[in-house]
């Protein structure tokens, strides 16, 4: 028997600010329903949510894939709870020379880091709104809000997500639906930059990089602010990162 309870959706539940941020909403009393679309690699993080006495379901489902998105979203509800916290957490950070950016790469690149956005998110508001209730997630980046140099893929598709967040920020927040858009500006605690920027992970004994767990509290502060004071847009970054 499913067991009902209220569910949220982490679309990108890797292994550090998405793992986070669905251990933390299990921690809260949700059931989680994490993604990857390599199921496998889920694995460890739902027998971590299990072991501390939460409640977590994985899937493994191509985001950019609409009939895939369609069918997730109606075996989440039919099966296990109702929707009420969607988190689109996909990056697609690949770093490249507008002189060599082939048309094929900056495609995937707005695939993974918008499109996929807009799919997952549409099936997460459509049930939202039947129940006038709802939390709907999006993590941005500094590509947000400016493109730097080598980034012109990947900040043309946060740049389109962030307009897709406040679209549908002014037409589901009068319908009940809390829409905001989390600016991560900054490096965070992962094994990709301990392992590549050295020098910048060595800024963690001064709190100098984002922590996931620190993201993943912003991320339920957000859910649990009181309808007449929600937030649309939170940038996060540590004390010493420039902005």
């Amino acid at each position: 028997m499913p067991d009902r309870n209220p569910v949220a959706v982490v679309i990108g539940a890797g292994d550090a600010t998405g793992g986070a941020i669905a251990r933390r909403f299990a921690r809260g009393g949700y059931s989680v329903c994490a993604t990857r679309r390599n199921a496998d690699k889920l694995q460890p993080l739902l027998e971590q949510i299990r072991a501390d006495g939460g409640q977590a379901h994985g899937f493994g489902s191509d985001a950019r894939e609409e009939d895939e998105v369609v069918a997730l979203f109606r075996k989440i509800e039919d099966e296990i709870g109702p929707i009420e916290v969607f988190v689109f957490n996909i990056g697609a950070n690949v770093p490249t020379s507008i002189l060599e950016e082939t048309a094929r790469k900056y495609y995937k690149v707005w695939e993974m880091a918008c499109f996929a956005g807009f799919l997952t998110a549409r099936e997460a508001a459509k049930r939202m709104v039947t129940r006038g209730k709802g939390t709907i997630l999006f993590t941005g980046a500094t590509a947000s809000l400016r493109g730097g140099a080598n980034f012109a893929a990947f900040a043309g598709a946060k740049h389109a997500l962030r307009a897709l967040a406040q679209s549908m920020a002014r037409e589901l927040g009068p319908r009940g639906i809390h829409v905001a858009h989390v600016v991560i500006d900054g490096a965070i605690d992962t094994a990709f930059i301990r392992d590549n920027f050295p020098e910048r992970y060595a800024l963690k004994e001064k709190e100098g990089i984002l922590q996931p767990e620190h993201i993943a509290d912003s991320y339920w502060m957000l859910h649990s602010q009181p309808r007449d004071a929600w937030t649309h847009e939170l940038d996060l970054r540590p004390w010493m990162e420039k902005f």
